[in-house]
Formats: structure tokens, C-alpha cells, sequence
């Protein structure tokens, strides 16, 4: 086994070592969450551009402004319970390492918060400003888990803020505009085998070492949406939205820990240094066609087609600051689609209640499947009720089971002896779903 650590080089240690960097923003852009309303929850956000029913539109379609008559605010609250549990299947330990366990349940009970204001003008003009959070999740395998040596923690956070203005030039027509400014932070970790890098850099052989990895950056970036609502007939109408794709240049750092001892020779010092790195992402394009009709003073049906560019992502690459490239990784998304379709039971003046159902494409193709992004189509089965307690005070919940298709994974299809080696070979099943509770306050001045 000694002869086989020779005769590697170091530049095959560092790819396999640093490989496992690779995914970690993609994060961002993979998982998108459509929590933006809990009144949109309950109909799976089937006619999001078209319903127009609340302050929560500015999101959806900033057009549907013309539609909110008084001042009104919107805060919203979504509960967000993903299972991300991982089932070997053939999986092989990294030199000189035990193989660990299966991963346990990789998510938690994460928080989605979202606020909305929108304010009349005149006859012809709305304003209005909302903060939300459309891309995110927070993942975390067991400590010593097979996989390792590929992720433990993946966290990303972004948050919104979107100004937007609605004009209409005609009596059935209005226009949206809105500027968004996002922030995404991100923040992922993993294990490094260290006594394989050791060794090949011309160290000893010391069953057992691992060093920890942690990537952290963060970065701002600028976009624009804009968006038109037709109504049709007093009871129907049809709405459009673009969200364009948000470019962001993420600074970070890189950090290792390595162990105390024995001293890594300096070729492998220099490759698993701390240092500043970055990372260009481009955060994909959003297009939502939507229908609603109101069918008789008790139903309301709504439809949904949602087109998001996820090709955007071919790869991503990880820069240090002496213009060293750390780690390219291929991605290759697809463009998916989501649809949905709704319907609303008005039981009285007070009480509505909602159902809805969506099929939702996830961009991740199996061969490029990563447990930091262990992502697969989905079906969403929602329900909702609103309460509206008087003219000025509205509640509304809403409910979600989410199925994800079961998808495979294997960190290394070609069977590569380094690569393996270095990280072990992550190989079987996962099985996830998710729940989504939310609640939302509508107060009209």
C-alpha cells in the first residue's frame, strides 16, 4: 500500500481533497424556497402572478399592487422540516479510515420569515417595499458519517429587499417594476483525510488523522423583476413575471485545521493553508404564467407554470487570492419547471378555505448528485384556510407535505483508487421529504 501512496502525486491528493469544495454554493441556487406567502402556501402558489389577494404580491407579481386599494402589511412565518436521510448502498472507507455511519437525518426545523408593504398612491400608481429570503437551507450530517470526507454542514442564508412601484394605463391592465438587493451568506464544512495527504506528500503513514475544512463568504448583489396583470372579465384574469438572474462575486475564506502533529511537509502546507478565496455565482432567472377565475360567489381555481434558468450553473469555481484556482466542479443543472394549479371554497364572509397541487422539476442531475445537494422532482400537496376577523384584520394558515423522488448517489462512478482513497466512496440511496407550516397576519389601515 506504501508503493501505491508513492507513486501519487500530490496534485492528485489535493483535487481528491479539495473536491469535496466544490458544490458547497450551489447550495444557494439549487434549493429554492418558494415560502414566500402563507395565503400562496395553501394553493401550492398555483397563480401566484395572477391572484393578487394580498400585500404578498409585490413577490409574486408586483403589477397585482393595483389590486391593494388601502395600506396594508404582510408578515408571514413559514416552518420549513426537510428529512434528508442518506441509505448505503456499496459505500468503501478512505485509506486508512473507518467507513462511519449513515448520516442520520442531515436537516433541522428551519425558519422563513417574510414582510410585505404596499401602499396606494392614486387611481393609477402603487408603491411598495417587501423582505424575504428565496434561496436557502440549512443541512447537517452526524459527526463521522461516510461521507465526510465530501460535506458535514452546508448553511446558506439570503435575504431580499425588494422596492417595487405598479402603474395602470388602462382599467384592466396594470404594469410592475421592482429592484432588488440580495445578500446571500453561505458556510459549509467537511473532513479531510489527512493521513492519505500526509502520505503522499512524502509524510508517514499515520492510520486515523483527519483535518476539518470549512468554507465562508458572502456577497451582495442587484436585480430587477418586472411583471403585468390583464384582467380578462370581472372574474378572471392572467399575470406574467420576470425575476432576472442575480450575479454575485462571494469573497470568503478558507480554513483548515489540521492536526498538531506530525508537520506537514511544505508542499502540503502550502496546499491546505488558510487563505482568502472567491467565487463567482449567478444566482438563476425566474418566469411565472398564471391564471385565476372566479367560478361563482363559492370557488376561485387558479393555474400556475413557473420556468427557472437553473442551466446558468455549467460550474463553479473557487479562486485564491494569488489567482490559484483551489477547485473547478462541473454542475450542469437543466432549466426546470414547476406547476400547480389551486382552487379556494368560500364557506362565508369570514372563512375560506384552499387546496393546491404541484409537480416541481429539481435542476440537479443525477450524475452530478452531491450530498450537500442530494435534490430530486418533487410533488407538493398543500391545503390553507383564512380567517378574516374584520375588515382590517386577516389571518391565514397554510400546509404542506412534500414528496422528493428517491435518487442515488455515487462520489465516484469510475471506481478511481485516489479518489478513493483520499475520500472514501459515498455510494447508495437517499429518501427525503419535507413539511411546511405557515402562518400570515394581513392588517389594512
Amino acid at each position: 500500500m506504501t508503493s501505491f501512496i508513492a507513486r501519487t502525486r500530490v496534485a492528485q491528493a489535493v483535487a481528491g481533497l479539495t473536491g469535496l469544495l466544490g458544490p458547497v454554493l450551489a447550495l444557494a441556487a439549487g434549493f429554492q424556497l418558494n415560502e414566500n406567502s402563507a395565503s400562496g402556501l395553501g394553493n401550492a402558489f398555483a397563480g401566484g402572478a395572477a391572484v393578487a389577494e394580498d400585500a404578498s404580491t409585490l413577490w409574486s407579481n408586483a403589477a397585482g399592487m393595483s389590486r391593494i386599494r388601502t395600506p396594508q402589511v404582510v408578515g408571514a412565518l413559514h416552518l420549513v422540516k426537510p428529512s434528508i436521510k442518506f441509505h448505503d448502498e456499496g459505500s468503501s472507507p478512505a485509506l486508512a479510515q473507518p467507513l462511519g455511519g449513515d448520516g442520520g437525518d442531515a436537516s433541522g426545523l428551519n425558519y422563513v420569515p417574510n414582510v410585505y408593504f404596499v401602499m396606494p398612491i392614486n387611481e393609477a400608481w402603487s408603491a411598495g417595499v417587501g423582505v424575504n429570503g428565496p434561496w436557502g437551507l440549512v443541512t447537517e450530517y452526524d459527526a463521522g458519517w461516510m461521507g465526510r470526507f465530501q460535506a458535514v454542514k452546508s448553511s446558506i442564508k439570503t435575504v431580499n429587499f425588494n422596492p417595487a412601484v405598479s402603474w395602470k394605463p388602462a382599467s384592466n391592465l396594470a404594469l410592475g417594476l421592482g429592484l432588488n438587493l440580495q445578500r446571500i451568506e453561505a458556510e459549509f464544512t467537511n473532513q479531510v483525510n489527512y493521513t492519505v495527504a500526509l502520505a503522499q506528500a512524502g509524510g508517514p503513514l499515520v492510520a486515523g488523522l483527519e483535518s476539518s475544512a470549512r468554507v465562508k463568504g458572502a456577497d451582495n448583489a442587484w436585480g430587477w423583476n418586472a411583471g403585468v396583470l390583464w384582467e380578462i372579465d370581472a372574474n378572471s384574469r392572467v399575470g406574467a413575471q420576470y425575476r432576472s438572474p442575480m450575479k454575485f462575486h462571494i469573497a470568503g475564506d478558507v480554513t483548515f485545521s489540521n492536526p498538531a502533529a506530525p508537520a506537514p511537509p511544505p508542499a502540503l502546507a502550502a496546499v491546505l493553508a488558510n487563505g482568502a478565496i472567491t467565487s463567482d455565482v449567478e444566482i438563476p432567472a425566474i418566469v411565472n404564467l398564471s391564471y385565476f377565475r372566479t367560478l361563482d360567489s363559492r370557488w376561485d381555481i387558479m393555474a400556475d407554470a413557473q420556468w427557472t434558468g437553473w442551466s446558468s450553473i455549467e460550474s463553479l469555481t473557487f479562486v485564491r487570492s494569488n489567482g490559484s484556482v483551489l477547485q473547478s466542479t462541473p454542475e450542469n443543472f437543466k432549466d426546470a419547471w414547476k406547476y400547480a394549479v389551486g382552487a379556494n371554497y368560500h364557506h362565508d364572509a369570514s372563512w375560506m378555505f384552499r387546496g393546491g397541487l404541484a409537480y416541481d422539476q429539481s435542476p440537479v442531475q443525477t450524475a452530478f448528485l452531491t450530498p450537500r445537494l442530494p435534490d430530486a422532482d418533487r410533488t407538493w400537496l398543500t391545503g390553507g384556510l383564512q380567517y378574516k376577523a374584520n375588515p382590517t384584520l386577516t389571518f391565514d394558515f397554510g400546509a404542506a407535505y412534500v414528496w422528493v423522488k428517491a435518487t442515488t448517489i455515487d462520489s465516484n462512478p469510475a471506481g478511481s483508487p485516489a479518489i478513493t482513497a483520499a475520500n472514501g466512496r459515498l455510494k447508495g440511496s437517499y429518501s427525503n421529504d419535507v413539511v411546511i407550516l405557515s402562518g400570515q397576519v394581513v392588517y389594512s389601515f
